[in-house]
């Protein structure tokens, strides 16, 4: 997809690329120069139009899961069995539920691994993990679903101190 080279190797363009739409999408803007903002553009224009397109194109389905037992601290719950040896050892105990699950329709899916080319899970300040691509879905899939494009804007924020390169913000509108 992308076009420009940026005076780069293409392993060290797509990690440049990469990192750049992963924190567009986590942070929802990003500084960077004006050909990276350009080439990030595209990539996060094309993404947020597959997720709008397949953001309903799912079904739901009920499964059977093994689950710990919790207690009040959310400590795992453990209790003590017999092997027919009669050595003593404690194992979880376990307790079966039914949990409704989210389906993906094929195209869906094919949406999805074509977003996780582009997007890297990441970690929050907190250290939980963020998937970038859950939050294409569910946070600006529903937010631009009535809009057809222009998911993003470039604001030219003139030239960097050190080498006098053309410096933008790239963000969501």
């Amino acid at each position: 997809m992308p076009n420009r080279k940026m005076g780069r190797a293409s392993d060290q363009r797509t990690a440049i690329l990469k990192n750049l739409v992963t924190a567009m999408v986590i942070n929802g803007k990003v500084e960077t120069t004006v050909a990276r903002a350009k080439e990030v553009s595209a990539i996060v224009e094309s993404l947020v139009a597959s997720a709008v397109k397949e953001k309903d194109n799912f079904t739901t389905k009920e499964i059977t899961v093994s689950e710990a037992k919790l207690d009040g601290k959310g400590k795992k719950v453990l209790k003590t069995k017999t092997s027919k040896a009669g050595n003593k050892y404690e194992v979880v105990d376990r307790e079966v539920k039914t949990k409704t699950v989210q389906v993906d329709a094929p195209s869906r899916l094919a949406a999805r691994k074509e977003m996780t080319k582009w997007l890297i899970k990441s970690h929050d300040s907190e250290g939980r993990v963020i998937n970038p691509t859950n939050k294409m879905f569910d946070e600006y899939a529903v937010r631009y679903a009535s809009r057809n494009g222009g998911y993003t804007r470039i604001i030219r924020i003139g030239a960097r101190r050190g080498d006098g390169s053309e410096m933008a913000i790239l963000e969501f509108v």
